[in-house]
C-alpha cells in the first residue's frame, strides 16, 4: 500500500465531537497471573513499600496517567467471594479460581485494592465489579455497605475493626461480568441478566441513589447474540443503569497485518451499533436519557496463542503463573494508538473506558519477580493520549487516500482525531496505516488561536517487530520529528510509515 497525495481535514472549534470524559484513560486490575501478585503487589521486593506495594511500578502507574481501575475481575469475579480477601491477611482462604484454573491465596483484596488506589494518587478511582454468576442482589448489598456505610451496622463496623474507619467511597459498579459469554461461571441468557441486573440495580440505589451503575453488554461484536443480548437486557434496565459495557480485543492473525492495521474500524462500528441500540430502547421507553457506553476492557491481545496453550496444558491450580503476558510490537502499539483514537473520537457517548489489564497480564507495564519494571510500546500511546486528551474533542472529518483490506475493504491509511484542552492547546492525533511509506498531513486550522507547533513526536521503527524488554527497556520510545510546521494557517506535516503520531499545537 502507498500514499502520495497528501491526507487532509479541517479542525474548527464551531464543530466539535464532546469534553472528554477523564474516566476514558481507565485500567484494570484482575486475579489473573502475575497482574496482581509479583505486579502490583510483592512484599519482600526491593521497592515494596510497607503495604507490599512495589513503589516502581506505581510511579509508572502514576506515569501513565491512569484515572480509574476496575477491580476484581473479569471473569475471576464470577467465583469471587469478597469477603475472603478483607480482615487478617493470616486468616484469609485459599481457593479455587474457576475462570483461569488457579489457586487464588486471598492475599491480596479489597483493603490493599483500595490501599493501591491511595498510594497512586487521587486521580486514581475505583470501580469495583460485583459477582453475579455465583452470587446476586443480597451479596452485592453486602459488599456495598462494607465498603460504603459510615458506620453503626455490622458490615461498616467490619469494616472499621479491619482497619478502614473511613468509608471507601466507591461511586463506580460494574453489575457482573460478560454474563453473555458461554465460558463465564454463572453465564445467563439475556433474559435471565437482565432481570438479576434490573433487581440488583433497584437494590443498590435504595442503600445510594448515586450509585452510577454498568449493565454488561456483549463480551465482543463477533458474538451472536450481540444486538439482541443489548436490546433485551436494556428493555429491562434502561433507566436503571449509567452505562452499559463493550469489550473488544484486537491480534493480527494469519499474517494479516493489513487488517490488524485497520482495527479500530471495527471498534468503531461496535461502538456505533451499541449506540443506535441504546438509542433504539430509549426511543421505544418513550426516555429522555441518552446512555453512555463503558468500554471497559480493550487492548491487542494474542487471544488464540492462549487458547491454544489452554488446550494443549490445562492449569493444574497454581498459584500467579505467568499467563497471558504478551510482549508488544511497535506494530502492536500503533494499533493500540489507533484504538486510543476511536475512544476518543466517541467521547460524546464512551464516558468510561478500561485497558485490559495494567500489569505483566496483556499489559503496558512489565516486571520481573525480585526484578526491574519496565514500559512495554502500548504504554507510550496511552500515556501520551491520557495526558494531552483532556478537554474537548474536536470533529474530525478524514479525506485520505485509502489501502486495500481483506477484513474491513477500503480503509484510509489516516486514523486522526484532535482535542483542544481548556489554554487553548490543540493536539493532534494521527496514526498513519501505511507500512511502507510516509503519508503528507495538511491539516487546514480555523479559528483556534493555535498557530505553533510545539512538539511533533512519533512512534514507529524501521522494524515492525521491534519491542522493550528486560535486556532492552528502551528500544522503542516516542521520538522527535522535525519539519512539522504551521504555514498560512495550515499545519503540514510528514507522518512516518506505520506510525502513532502526537502533534501539539500553541498559540503564537
Amino acid at each position: 500500500m502507498t500514499g502520495t497525495a497528501p491526507a487532509r481535514f479541517t479542525l474548527d472549534p464551531a464543530f466539535t465531537v464532546g469534553d472528554v470524559d477523564p474516566r476514558l484513560f481507565g485500567s484494570f486490575v484482575e486475579h489473573l497471573g502475575r497482574c496482581v501478585y509479583t505486579g502490583i503487589h510483592e512484599p519482600g521486593h526491593p521497592a515494596a513499600d510497607d503495604a507490599g506495594l512495589r513503589t516502581d511500578v506505581l510511579a509508572l502507574v502514576r506515569e501513565l496517567g491512569v484515572t480509574v481501575i476496575r477491580y476484581p475481575g473479569g471473569n475471576f469475579v464470577s467465583n469471587h467471594r469478597w469477603e475472603d480477601g478483607v480482615g487478617p491477611v493470616d486468616s484469609r482462604p485459599r481457593r479455587l479460581d474457576l475462570a483461569w484454573r488457579t489457586t487464588e491465596t486471598n492475599r491480596f483484596g479489597l483493603a490493599e485494592y483500595m490501599e493501591f488506589l491511595r498510594r497512586v494518587g487521587p486521580q486514581a478511582e475505583p470501580m469495583m465489579a460485583v459477582n453475579l454468576g455465583t452470587r446476586g442482589v443480597a451479596d452485592a448489598l453486602r459488599l456495598q455497605e462494607y465498603a460504603n456505610h459510615p458506620g453503626g451496622t455490622e458490615l461498616s463496623d467490619r469494616r472499621a475493626a479491619h482497619g478502614d474507619k473511613d468509608p471507601y467511597g466507591i461511586r463506580l459498579w460494574c453489575l457482573g461480568n460478560e454474563m453473555d459469554g458461554p465460558w463465564q461461571t454463572g453465564h445467563k441468557t439475556a433474559e435471565e441478566y437482565g432481570r438479576l441486573a434490573a433487581e440488583t440495580a433497584r437494590a443498590m440505589r435504595q442503600m445510594d441513589r448515586d450509585v452510577q451503575l454498568v449493565a454488561c453488554g456483549s463480551s465482543s461484536r463477533a458474538m451472536p447474540t450481540f444486538g439482541t443480548w443489548e436490546a433485551t437486557v436494556l428493555a429491562e434496565t434502561y433507566d436503571l443503569v449509567d452505562y452499559v459495557s463493550l469489550h473488544a480485543y484486537y491480534e493480527e492473525q494469519d499474517g494479516d497485518r493489513d487488517s490488524f492495521l485497520a482495527s479500530a474500524v471495527d471498534m468503531e462500528s461496535f461502538i456505533e451499533e451499541v449506540v443506535a441500540t441504546c438509542d433504539h430502547v430509549g426511543a421505544r421507553l418513550k426516555s429522555p436519557k441518552k446512555l453512555r457506553l463503558s468500554f471497559d476492557e480493550w487492548n491487542v491481545w494474542y487471544l488464540s496463542r492462549y487458547q491454544q496453550q489452554a488446550e494443549a496444558e490445562p492449569l493444574d491450580w497454581p498459584e500467579a503463573p505467568r499467563l497471558l503476558e504478551d510482549v508488544y510490537s511497535v506494530t502492536d502499539a500503533v494499533v493500540f494508538g489507533s484504538l486510543l483514537i476511536a475512544l476518543l473520537r466517541h467521547a460524546d457517548r464512551v464516558a468510561v473506558a478500561c485497558l485490559a489489564q495494567l500489569v505483566n497480564v496483556i499489559a503496558p507495564i512489565m516486571t520481573e519477580p525480585g526484578g526491574p519494571a519496565w514500559r512495554q510500546t502500548t504504554f507510550h500511546p496511552f500515556a501520551q493520549a491520557s495526558r494531552y486528551g483532556r478537554g474537548r474533542v474536536l470533529d474530525v472529518r478524514v479525506e485520505s487516500p485509502t489501502y486495500e483490506t481483506r477484513k474491513y475493504g477500503t480503509v484510509p491509511l489516516l486514523h486522526a482525531t484532535a482535542v483542544r484542552a481548556d489554554d487553548g492547546t490543540v493536539t493532534v492525533f494521527a496514526v498513519n496505516r501505511d507500512r511502507t511509506a510516509p503519508l503528507p498531513l495538511d491539516v487546514t486550522l480555523h479559528g483556534l488561536g493555535a498557530a505553533e507547533v510545539l512538539e511533533h513526536t512519533a512512534l514507529a521503527d524501521p522494524d515492525p517487530e521491534a519491542r522493550n524488554t528486560r535486556d532492552e527497556p528502551e528500544r522503542v520510545t516516542p521520538h522527535a520529528v522535525d519539519g512539522t510546521r504551521v504555514e498560512d494557517g495550515v499545519l503540514r506535516a510528514v507522518l512516518e510509515p506505520m506510525s502513532w503520531n502526537v502533534i501539539r499545537l500553541g498559540a503564537r
